[in-house]
């Protein structure tokens, strides 16, 4: 007997390590305009509850951003490659990706960041998230998926952890045959995702001391033809 198994494709989240000397750079300017008394806060526009730490604008254009920039600019068109070859879609028009905005979020302790979109100027959206520095206690604990990872009995296996959700999710999912509709990622220094910006997230709080240094951004996805006109 034949059998062949088919899933259906829900949602891409595309997973990506930057160099080493990308997040220095990133680290470098980012400290640097910590410093500045002229920083532009976008803490009236974000959903962080950042009260500890900072949320802020950043120069994409600048020379310690730029690769960074064109990095994401780069994984962005290749998302929607893989996109279109996962689900069999296709397009009119070929697309150019640009990043709309960059910011920082620096949070510390008892820091978070509730569920959650993003929006772009175009139809199409990607956002990305990556982290430029990770407090110990987020890195010691046990991986999701693991044998060690544990949410009962308090446990804090998730704290500081970004939390991906994309349906309803219920305990009994899996006994009823049904996938699960969100996952959690644990924070690591030069992992970057790229994701919908339509996909719901959330980050997590954590206890203890230290920065929780995330950089994200938001591309837009533009016909190519649409734009030159």
């Amino acid at each position: 007997m034949n059998t062949q198994v088919h899933t259906m494709p829900s949602v891409l989240v595309m997973e990506h390590d930057l160099p080493d000397n990308v997040v220095k750079d990133l680290n470098s300017y980012l400290d640097k305009y910590l410093k500045q008394k002229k920083r532009k806060s976008l803490a009236h526009t974000l959903v962080g509850q950042i009260q500890h730490g900072q949320q802020l604008l950043m120069d994409h254009d600048d020379d310690k951003v730029a690769e960074y920039r064109d990095i994401v600019c780069n994984l962005g068109a290749e998302y929607i490659n893989n996109f279109a070859r996962v689900t069999g879609a296709t397009y009119k028009h070929p697309k150019q990706v640009e990043v709309d905005e960059t910011w920082s979020v620096h949070s510390y302790e008892r820091d978070y960041n509730p569920i959650h979109s993003h929006g772009t100027k175009t139809l199409m959206g990607i956002s990305t998230t990556t982290w430029t520095k990770v407090p110990q206690q987020i890195l010691d604990q046990p991986t999701s998926g693991t044998s060690e990872y544990n949410l009962y009995n308090a446990s804090g296996d998730c704290d500081g952890y970004l939390a991906f959700s994309y349906g309803q999710n219920h305990v009994t999912d899996t006994d009823i045959l049904k996938p699960p509709q969100s996952f959690v990622v644990q924070p690591q220094v030069g992992k970057l995702y790229l994701f919908p910006s339509w996909l719901q997230h959330m980050v997590y709080p954590f206890k203890g001391k230290g920065e929780r240094r995330t950089v994200a951004s938001n591309l837009n996805c533009w016909d190519i033809q649409q734009q030159a006109a």
